[in-house]
């Protein structure tokens, strides 16, 4: 049985906060949590790419079980309280390794999902019953490395594997500012970059740095943005890309998503 093509999806997350929130960003979650669950076409299992998960070696978690992380300080005990008994997938994490050799792949059984993950997942399927397993963010390896993944791991879309990435395009919490919408820096590559990915003009996206001090502004430190990589590495030829949640909070935080299907 030939299984559909599952999507892949950018998901501009923001703050830890909106696990426990309604809002235009959660309820877009959930509206494709429910979009990409008709007709039977739920995934067996989801692939996650969060920013949080920092490495200096590529890694799977490849338990079982995979403990809820609250990888976060100074907010509510509502927060830390949450949540999110998905199972994991040992079979899953094998079946990467294999898609990536000969590219060594630790098999980790500490880590778990961490709030870049659960925070949206708790949202799209809130009944936590479909397998997760997390990839990390090898930091010692450049954009390049990150996108290439992505195009090596798109063959598990057609297998019933969701690929979600979690991050935010623009992620300077350093200029936080909750007077102001949008600082025109980071419009400007917000802007770019969405361009970049309608036109599939993906090379850009990968050496987004040639933007200059918009980049440096909006991406200080690489880990939000990588993530968006490895979705755009996954395209398929006859994907359609949709972008949804484009807007800016707190002057610095992107939370544009990008959905591929």
């Amino acid at each position: 049985m030939i299984e559909p093509r599952q999507p892949a999806l950018f998901l501009g997350h923001g703050s830890p906060m909106n696990a426990l929130e309604e809002n235009q960003f959660t309820q877009s979650w959930s509206q494709l949590g429910r979009e990409f669950s008709q007709g039977g076409n739920k995934p067996k299992a989801i692939l996650m790419i969060s920013a949080h998960w920092m490495t200096d070696v590529v890694a799977v978690t490849a338990m079982s079980q995979p403990k809820t992380i609250h990888d976060f300080g100074g907010f509510p005990p509502a927060l830390f309280a949450m949540q999110y008994p998905a199972p994991g997938s040992p079979e899953l994490a094998q079946r990467i390794a294999q898609a990536l050799a000969p590219m060594p792949l630790m098999q980790d059984q500490k880590w778990g999902l961490d709030h870049g993950a659960w925070s949206v997942l708790v949202k799209m399927f809130p009944d936590a019953d479909i397998p997760v397993v997390q990839l990390s963010l090898n930091l010692n390896e450049n954009a390049a490395f990150h996108f290439n993944l992505g195009q090596r791991l798109a063959g598990l879309r057609e297998e019933g594997v969701m690929i979600i990435a979690s991050g935010n395009v623009v992620h300077n919490l350093r200029r936080l500012d909750p007077r102001v919408a949008s600082f025109d820096w980071a419009q400007r590559f917000n802007g770019v970059i969405r361009e970049t990915i309608l036109k599939e003009n993906f090379a850009d996206a990968v050496n987004y740095d040639q933007f200059g001090t918009d980049a440096q502004l909006s991406v200080p430190t690489s880990e939000h943005y990588l993530p968006l990589l490895y979705i755009l590495g996954a395209k398929h030829p006859d994907d359609q890309i949709r972008i949804e949640n484009d807007e800016m909070v707190m002057g610095s935080i992107s939370m544009m998503s990008v959905i591929l299907s």
